[in-house]
Protein backbone atom coordinates (compact mmCIF):
# COMPACT_ATOMS: atom_id res chain seq x y z
CA UNK A 1 0.00 0.00 0.00
CA UNK A 2 0.91 3.17 -0.92
CA UNK A 3 0.75 6.25 1.61
CA UNK A 4 -2.48 7.23 0.55
CA UNK A 5 -4.06 4.36 0.83
CA UNK A 6 -2.28 3.44 4.27
CA UNK A 7 -3.17 6.99 5.17
CA UNK A 8 -7.19 6.33 4.67
CA UNK A 9 -7.04 3.03 7.10
CA UNK A 10 -5.77 5.34 9.44
CA UNK A 11 -8.12 8.38 9.14
CA UNK A 12 -11.04 5.94 9.33
CA UNK A 13 -9.57 3.88 12.71
CA UNK A 14 -9.37 7.92 13.26
CA UNK A 15 -12.76 8.41 12.64
CA UNK A 16 -13.89 5.43 14.94
CA UNK A 17 -12.71 7.09 18.10
CA UNK A 18 -15.97 8.97 19.60
CA UNK A 19 -13.59 11.84 20.44
CA UNK A 20 -16.58 14.15 21.48
CA UNK A 21 -15.70 16.07 24.94
CA UNK A 22 -16.91 14.63 27.81
CA UNK A 23 -16.45 14.86 32.10
CA UNK A 24 -12.70 15.28 32.39
CA UNK A 25 -11.32 12.10 34.85
CA UNK A 26 -7.79 11.53 35.83
CA UNK A 27 -5.10 12.72 33.21
CA UNK A 28 -8.12 12.90 30.80
CA UNK A 29 -9.49 16.52 30.58
CA UNK A 30 -11.70 16.32 28.06
CA UNK A 31 -12.87 12.42 28.38
CA UNK A 32 -11.99 9.44 27.55
CA UNK A 33 -12.72 9.23 23.45
CA UNK A 34 -10.76 12.42 23.15
CA UNK A 35 -7.61 10.87 25.46
CA UNK A 36 -7.69 8.16 23.07
CA UNK A 37 -7.85 9.79 19.56
CA UNK A 38 -5.00 11.70 20.41
CA UNK A 39 -3.21 8.72 22.21
CA UNK A 40 -3.65 7.31 18.83
CA UNK A 41 -2.32 9.74 16.91
CA UNK A 42 0.63 10.02 18.64
CA UNK A 43 1.89 6.38 18.82
CA UNK A 44 1.35 6.41 15.02
CA UNK A 45 3.21 9.29 15.10
CA UNK A 46 5.98 7.38 16.65
CA UNK A 47 6.14 4.47 14.45
CA UNK A 48 6.68 6.55 11.82
CA UNK A 49 10.14 7.63 13.74
CA UNK A 50 9.06 11.14 14.69
CA UNK A 51 9.43 12.88 17.68
CA UNK A 52 6.28 13.67 19.44
CA UNK A 53 5.22 15.48 22.43
CA UNK A 54 2.34 15.33 24.84
CA UNK A 55 1.07 17.75 26.88
CA UNK A 56 -0.96 16.49 29.50
CA UNK A 57 -3.32 14.88 27.50
CA UNK A 58 -4.25 18.50 26.72
CA UNK A 59 -2.57 18.79 23.40
CA UNK A 60 -0.10 17.25 21.23
CA UNK A 61 2.61 17.87 18.75
CA UNK A 62 4.90 15.40 16.36
CA UNK A 63 8.10 17.51 14.84
CA UNK A 64 9.85 17.03 11.74
CA UNK A 65 13.46 18.69 11.19
CA UNK A 66 15.24 20.48 14.13
CA UNK A 67 15.89 24.16 12.38
CA UNK A 68 18.73 26.25 13.41
CA UNK A 69 16.89 28.44 15.60
CA UNK A 70 14.21 28.56 17.63
CA UNK A 71 12.48 31.48 15.18
CA UNK A 72 13.00 28.45 12.23
CA UNK A 73 9.87 26.68 13.50
CA UNK A 74 6.07 26.72 10.81
CA UNK A 75 3.10 25.46 12.71
CA UNK A 76 0.68 23.32 11.55
CA UNK A 77 -2.24 23.13 13.84
CA UNK A 78 -5.16 20.68 13.62
CA UNK A 79 -7.76 19.23 15.84
CA UNK A 80 -8.88 16.20 17.08
CA UNK A 81 -12.14 16.44 18.76
CA UNK A 82 -15.42 16.96 16.95
CA UNK A 83 -18.51 17.93 17.75
CA UNK A 84 -21.46 15.16 18.65
CA UNK A 85 -23.03 13.28 16.25
CA UNK A 86 -26.74 14.27 17.00
CA UNK A 87 -29.89 12.98 16.06
CA UNK A 88 -28.37 9.34 15.06
CA UNK A 89 -31.61 8.69 12.97
CA UNK A 90 -30.77 11.06 10.60
CA UNK A 91 -27.42 9.20 10.17
CA UNK A 92 -27.10 6.99 6.77
CA UNK A 93 -23.91 5.14 8.19
CA UNK A 94 -23.04 5.30 12.10
CA UNK A 95 -20.97 8.28 12.54
CA UNK A 96 -18.17 6.68 14.09
CA UNK A 97 -17.46 3.68 11.93
CA UNK A 98 -15.91 5.42 9.29
CA UNK A 99 -17.93 4.00 5.98
CA UNK A 100 -16.31 4.09 2.59
CA UNK A 101 -19.26 4.05 -0.12
CA UNK A 102 -18.82 6.07 -3.44
CA UNK A 103 -15.71 7.82 -3.61
CA UNK A 104 -16.51 8.89 -0.22
CA UNK A 105 -15.49 8.39 3.54
CA UNK A 106 -19.07 9.09 5.83
CA UNK A 107 -17.91 9.98 9.67
CA UNK A 108 -17.70 12.59 12.04
CA UNK A 109 -14.58 14.29 11.74
CA UNK A 110 -13.81 13.61 8.65
CA UNK A 111 -13.11 16.95 7.29
CA UNK A 112 -13.46 18.61 10.41
CA UNK A 113 -10.80 18.16 11.64
CA UNK A 114 -9.51 14.37 11.69
CA UNK A 115 -9.33 13.95 7.97
CA UNK A 116 -6.97 17.00 7.33
CA UNK A 117 -4.59 16.23 10.38
CA UNK A 118 -4.04 12.81 8.96
CA UNK A 119 -3.19 13.81 5.77
CA UNK A 120 -0.72 16.20 7.18
CA UNK A 121 1.22 13.16 9.44
CA UNK A 122 1.29 11.44 5.98
CA UNK A 123 2.20 14.03 4.03
CA UNK A 124 5.33 14.36 6.58
CA UNK A 125 5.85 10.85 6.48
CA UNK A 126 6.11 11.06 2.73
CA UNK A 127 8.43 13.89 2.62
CA UNK A 128 10.37 11.88 5.40
CA UNK A 129 10.66 9.00 3.36
CA UNK A 130 11.94 10.74 0.18
CA UNK A 131 15.06 12.28 2.69
CA UNK A 132 13.74 15.93 2.70
CA UNK A 133 15.47 17.67 5.20
CA UNK A 134 13.58 20.82 6.08
CA UNK A 135 15.90 24.18 7.22
CA UNK A 136 13.37 24.81 9.92
CA UNK A 137 11.17 22.45 12.54
CA UNK A 138 7.79 21.26 11.10
CA UNK A 139 5.07 21.49 14.63
CA UNK A 140 2.25 19.73 13.22
CA UNK A 141 0.43 20.42 16.75
CA UNK A 142 -3.11 18.10 17.43
CA UNK A 143 -5.59 20.34 19.96
CA UNK A 144 -8.05 18.01 21.45
CA UNK A 145 -10.79 21.05 22.50
CA UNK A 146 -11.12 23.21 19.58
CA UNK A 147 -14.65 22.81 19.19
CA UNK A 148 -15.73 23.61 22.89
CA UNK A 149 -13.19 26.35 24.70
CA UNK A 150 -9.64 26.06 23.02
CA UNK A 151 -8.77 24.98 26.92
CA UNK A 152 -5.68 22.91 24.88
CA UNK A 153 -4.43 26.55 23.33
CA UNK A 154 -4.54 28.57 26.76
CA UNK A 155 -2.36 25.28 28.15
CA UNK A 156 -0.12 25.02 25.39
CA UNK A 157 0.85 28.60 25.98
CA UNK A 158 1.32 27.25 29.49
CA UNK A 159 4.35 24.50 28.79
CA UNK A 160 5.42 25.55 25.28
CA UNK A 161 5.34 28.59 22.76
CA UNK A 162 3.76 28.70 19.16
CA UNK A 163 5.54 29.46 16.55
CA UNK A 164 4.84 32.89 14.41
CA UNK A 165 4.21 31.01 11.44
CA UNK A 166 1.72 28.11 10.11
CA UNK A 167 -1.14 27.32 8.58
CA UNK A 168 -4.59 25.28 10.46
CA UNK A 169 -6.13 22.53 7.90
CA UNK A 170 -9.45 23.52 8.93
CA UNK A 171 -11.29 25.95 6.86
CA UNK A 172 -11.10 26.96 3.05
CA UNK A 173 -9.27 26.74 -0.26
CA UNK A 174 -7.69 28.75 -1.96
CA UNK A 175 -6.44 30.16 1.75
CA UNK A 176 -8.00 32.36 4.09
CA UNK A 177 -6.07 35.81 4.82
CA UNK A 178 -9.11 37.14 7.69
CA UNK A 179 -11.31 35.55 9.93
CA UNK A 180 -14.05 37.05 11.82
CA UNK A 181 -14.35 37.60 15.52
CA UNK A 182 -16.03 34.75 17.72
CA UNK A 183 -18.50 36.65 20.40
CA UNK A 184 -20.06 34.10 22.55
CA UNK A 185 -23.28 35.31 24.47
CA UNK A 186 -25.49 34.21 27.27
CA UNK A 187 -29.14 36.23 27.26
CA UNK A 188 -31.18 35.98 30.16
CA UNK A 189 -35.00 36.63 29.81
CA UNK A 190 -38.17 36.11 32.44
CA UNK A 191 -40.32 33.49 32.85
CA UNK A 192 -43.97 34.80 31.84
CA UNK A 193 -45.68 31.77 33.29
CA UNK A 194 -45.35 29.15 35.40
CA UNK A 195 -47.50 26.91 33.34
CA UNK A 196 -43.79 26.24 30.87
CA UNK A 197 -42.18 23.64 33.11
CA UNK A 198 -39.26 22.63 30.78
CA UNK A 199 -37.33 23.59 28.06
CA UNK A 200 -34.35 22.47 26.32
CA UNK A 201 -32.51 22.57 22.90
CA UNK A 202 -29.29 22.53 21.75
CA UNK A 203 -25.88 20.50 22.23
CA UNK A 204 -23.34 22.90 21.53
CA UNK A 205 -23.04 26.80 21.38
CA UNK A 206 -21.60 26.52 17.40
CA UNK A 207 -23.77 24.46 15.67
CA UNK A 208 -27.18 25.05 14.86
CA UNK A 209 -29.74 23.33 17.18
CA UNK A 210 -31.33 20.68 15.18
CA UNK A 211 -33.78 19.16 18.75
CA UNK A 212 -35.70 21.59 21.17
CA UNK A 213 -37.86 20.10 23.84
CA UNK A 214 -40.64 21.71 26.24
CA UNK A 215 -43.34 20.82 28.81
CA UNK A 216 -45.93 23.50 27.97
CA UNK A 217 -49.69 23.99 27.66
CA UNK A 218 -50.91 22.32 24.14
CA UNK A 219 -52.77 24.09 21.85
CA UNK A 220 -52.79 21.69 18.73
CA UNK A 221 -53.63 24.29 16.12
CA UNK A 222 -50.91 26.71 16.91
CA UNK A 223 -48.40 23.22 17.35
CA UNK A 224 -48.91 22.50 14.16
CA UNK A 225 -48.76 25.83 12.54
CA UNK A 226 -45.40 26.11 13.92
CA UNK A 227 -43.85 22.80 13.77
CA UNK A 228 -44.60 21.56 16.97
CA UNK A 229 -45.45 18.10 17.77
CA UNK A 230 -46.33 16.17 21.04
CA UNK A 231 -43.89 13.17 21.78
CA UNK A 232 -44.39 10.99 25.00
CA UNK A 233 -45.90 13.94 26.97
CA UNK A 234 -43.60 16.76 25.85
CA UNK A 235 -43.77 19.00 23.05
CA UNK A 236 -40.87 18.75 20.06
CA UNK A 237 -39.43 20.62 17.68
CA UNK A 238 -36.68 19.55 14.89
CA UNK A 239 -34.67 21.49 12.78
CA UNK A 240 -31.31 20.81 10.72
CA UNK A 241 -28.04 21.21 12.19
CA UNK A 242 -25.07 23.35 10.78
CA UNK A 243 -21.81 24.78 11.51
CA UNK A 244 -22.93 28.18 13.86
CA UNK A 245 -21.18 30.26 11.44
CA UNK A 246 -23.32 29.35 8.98
CA UNK A 247 -26.81 29.12 10.19
CA UNK A 248 -28.47 29.67 7.07
CA UNK A 249 -27.76 26.04 6.19
CA UNK A 250 -29.67 24.73 9.03
CA UNK A 251 -32.99 24.76 10.40
CA UNK A 252 -33.16 26.05 14.04
CA UNK A 253 -35.20 23.98 16.27
CA UNK A 254 -35.25 26.66 18.80
CA UNK A 255 -36.87 29.07 16.18
CA UNK A 256 -39.82 26.85 15.85
CA UNK A 257 -40.58 26.17 19.61
CA UNK A 258 -39.96 30.02 20.28
CA UNK A 259 -43.15 30.85 18.04
CA UNK A 260 -45.05 28.34 19.53
CA UNK A 261 -44.56 29.37 23.68
CA UNK A 262 -44.64 32.70 22.39
CA UNK A 263 -48.10 32.12 21.18
CA UNK A 264 -49.31 30.65 24.39
CA UNK A 265 -47.81 33.52 26.33
CA UNK A 266 -45.37 31.90 28.29
CA UNK A 267 -42.21 33.61 27.08
CA UNK A 268 -40.91 36.59 26.02
CA UNK A 269 -41.83 37.47 22.50
CA UNK A 270 -37.99 39.44 22.17
CA UNK A 271 -36.49 36.25 22.31
CA UNK A 272 -37.63 35.80 18.74
CA UNK A 273 -37.55 39.65 18.04
CA UNK A 274 -33.92 40.06 19.13
CA UNK A 275 -32.21 37.09 18.84
CA UNK A 276 -34.21 35.58 15.78
CA UNK A 277 -35.63 38.46 13.36
CA UNK A 278 -32.68 41.05 14.39
CA UNK A 279 -34.35 43.60 15.24
CA UNK A 280 -31.07 45.90 16.09
CA UNK A 281 -30.38 44.80 13.03
CA UNK A 282 -26.76 43.76 14.32
CA UNK A 283 -26.42 41.46 10.82
CA UNK A 284 -26.47 44.82 8.74
CA UNK A 285 -23.05 45.17 9.71
CA UNK A 286 -20.72 44.28 7.11
CA UNK A 287 -17.01 44.99 5.88
CA UNK A 288 -15.19 43.42 3.13
CA UNK A 289 -14.96 39.96 5.28
CA UNK A 290 -19.05 39.80 5.34
CA UNK A 291 -21.59 40.50 7.53
CA UNK A 292 -21.83 39.76 11.31
CA UNK A 293 -23.90 36.65 11.80
CA UNK A 294 -25.59 35.43 14.79
CA UNK A 295 -26.62 31.90 15.81
CA UNK A 296 -29.16 31.27 18.95
CA UNK A 297 -27.97 27.66 19.61
CA UNK A 298 -28.55 26.96 23.56
CA UNK A 299 -32.23 27.28 25.21
CA UNK A 300 -32.59 26.10 28.63
CA UNK A 301 -35.12 27.04 31.56
CA UNK A 302 -33.37 27.99 34.93
CA UNK A 303 -35.56 28.79 37.48
CA UNK A 304 -37.85 31.84 36.50
CA UNK A 305 -35.06 32.68 33.53
CA UNK A 306 -34.75 31.08 29.99
CA UNK A 307 -30.89 31.49 29.00
CA UNK A 308 -30.47 31.71 25.04
CA UNK A 309 -26.77 31.14 24.16
CA UNK A 310 -25.76 32.81 20.92
CA UNK A 311 -22.79 32.16 18.61
CA UNK A 312 -21.89 35.29 17.27
CA UNK A 313 -19.61 35.94 14.09
CA UNK A 314 -18.87 39.69 13.40
CA UNK A 315 -16.49 41.01 10.41
CA UNK A 316 -12.66 41.50 11.13
CA UNK A 317 -12.39 45.54 11.33
CA UNK A 318 -15.18 45.78 13.62
CA UNK A 319 -14.62 46.47 16.97
CA UNK A 320 -15.74 43.90 19.30
CA UNK A 321 -16.32 45.98 22.40
CA UNK A 322 -18.50 48.33 20.97
CA UNK A 323 -20.53 44.85 20.03
CA UNK A 324 -20.33 43.88 23.48
CA UNK A 325 -22.01 46.89 24.56
CA UNK A 326 -24.85 46.66 21.77
CA UNK A 327 -25.76 43.63 23.07
CA UNK A 328 -26.66 45.05 26.36
CA UNK A 329 -29.82 46.86 25.47
CA UNK A 330 -31.23 43.13 24.37
CA UNK A 331 -30.70 41.67 27.75
CA UNK A 332 -29.27 40.74 30.53
CA UNK A 333 -25.75 39.13 29.27
CA UNK A 334 -22.77 37.19 30.70
CA UNK A 335 -19.95 37.13 27.57
CA UNK A 336 -18.96 33.17 27.81
CA UNK A 337 -15.88 33.83 25.32
CA UNK A 338 -14.27 36.40 23.11
CA UNK A 339 -12.14 35.48 20.07
CA UNK A 340 -10.93 38.45 18.09
CA UNK A 341 -10.69 38.78 14.51
CA UNK A 342 -7.63 37.14 12.19
CA UNK A 343 -7.04 39.70 9.79
CA UNK A 344 -3.25 38.65 7.61
CA UNK A 345 -2.01 41.11 4.42
CA UNK A 346 -2.87 39.38 1.17
CA UNK A 347 0.38 40.42 0.17
CA UNK A 348 2.44 38.92 2.79
CA UNK A 349 4.70 35.96 2.89
CA UNK A 350 2.33 33.51 4.25
CA UNK A 351 -0.85 34.28 2.14
CA UNK A 352 0.90 34.14 -0.88
CA UNK A 353 2.93 31.42 -0.71
CA UNK A 354 -0.14 29.20 0.09
CA UNK A 355 -2.01 30.28 -2.06
CA UNK A 356 0.34 30.05 -5.20
CA UNK A 357 0.76 26.74 -4.02
CA UNK A 358 -3.08 26.02 -4.22
CA UNK A 359 -3.40 27.74 -7.96
CA UNK A 360 -0.22 25.89 -9.19
CA UNK A 361 -1.42 22.58 -7.82
CA UNK A 362 -5.26 23.32 -9.28
CA UNK A 363 -4.67 25.29 -12.10
CA UNK A 364 -7.12 27.90 -10.57
CA UNK A 365 -6.18 31.79 -10.21
CA UNK A 366 -8.09 32.22 -7.21
CA UNK A 367 -8.18 34.74 -4.89
CA UNK A 368 -7.50 34.94 -0.74
CA UNK A 369 -10.71 34.42 0.88
CA UNK A 370 -12.64 35.29 4.52
CA UNK A 371 -14.68 33.35 6.49
CA UNK A 372 -16.94 33.80 9.63
CA UNK A 373 -15.71 30.44 11.07
CA UNK A 374 -12.71 30.82 13.83
CA UNK A 375 -9.75 28.48 13.68
CA UNK A 376 -6.77 27.46 15.49
CA UNK A 377 -4.72 30.19 13.00
CA UNK A 378 -5.62 33.15 15.03
CA UNK A 379 -3.28 31.50 17.77
CA UNK A 380 -0.70 32.74 15.65
CA UNK A 381 0.64 35.32 15.13
CA UNK A 382 1.15 35.22 11.49
CA UNK A 383 -1.81 32.11 11.04
CA UNK A 384 -3.71 31.27 7.88
CA UNK A 385 -6.68 28.79 7.50
CA UNK A 386 -5.83 26.75 4.71
CA UNK A 387 -7.98 23.91 3.19
CA UNK A 388 -9.36 21.38 3.33
CA UNK A 389 -13.04 22.45 1.87
CA UNK A 390 -12.77 22.59 -1.80
CA UNK A 391 -16.19 23.95 -2.44
CA UNK A 392 -18.27 20.22 -1.85
CA UNK A 393 -20.91 20.20 0.81
CA UNK A 394 -19.09 18.17 3.42
CA UNK A 395 -21.89 19.00 5.66
CA UNK A 396 -19.43 19.52 8.46
CA UNK A 397 -21.47 19.65 11.76
CA UNK A 398 -24.02 17.92 10.35
CA UNK A 399 -25.02 14.14 10.09
CA UNK A 400 -23.24 12.32 7.41
CA UNK A 401 -19.90 14.31 7.26
CA UNK A 402 -18.09 13.02 4.99
CA UNK A 403 -14.91 13.52 3.25
CA UNK A 404 -14.73 12.69 -0.93
CA UNK A 405 -11.69 10.35 -1.74
CA UNK A 406 -11.03 12.90 -4.15
CA UNK A 407 -10.49 15.85 -1.93
CA UNK A 408 -8.31 13.84 0.15
CA UNK A 409 -5.63 13.06 -3.07
CA UNK A 410 -5.96 17.32 -3.38
CA UNK A 411 -5.26 17.41 0.02
CA UNK A 412 -2.71 15.09 -0.10
CA UNK A 413 -0.57 16.86 -2.78
CA UNK A 414 -1.55 20.41 -1.67
CA UNK A 415 -0.29 20.21 2.19
CA UNK A 416 3.05 18.59 1.46
CA UNK A 417 3.81 20.91 -1.63
CA UNK A 418 2.80 23.81 1.21
CA UNK A 419 4.72 21.83 4.12
CA UNK A 420 8.09 21.70 1.86
CA UNK A 421 7.61 25.48 0.69
CA UNK A 422 7.07 26.52 4.03
CA UNK A 423 10.09 24.81 5.55
CA UNK A 424 12.78 25.40 2.49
Amino acid sequence: MDNFEKMKESLKALIAFPSVQEEASENKPFGEGVYNALNYFLTLAQSFGFKTINYDNYIGEVDFGEGKTEADEIAVLAHLDVVPAGDLSAWKYPPFEATEIDGKIYGRGATDDKGPAMVCLYCLKELKDEGFVPNKKIRLILGCNEETGWKCIEHFKQVSRFPDYGFSPDGDFPVIYAEKGILHAKFAFKRLSDELKELCGGERINVVCDKCEAVSPLNRDLAEQCGVVEEEGKLVARGVSAHGSTPEKGVNAILKMVKYLEGVGVIDGRIREYLFEDKMGLKELKDETGNLTMSPDIIELCGDEIKVSVDFRYPSLLDGEKLVEALKLIAPVEILSHQKPLFNDKEGYLITTLLNVYNEETGETSEPIAIGGGTYARALKYGAAFGPESGEDCRIHQPNEFVSIENLKLQFRIYKKAIKELSK
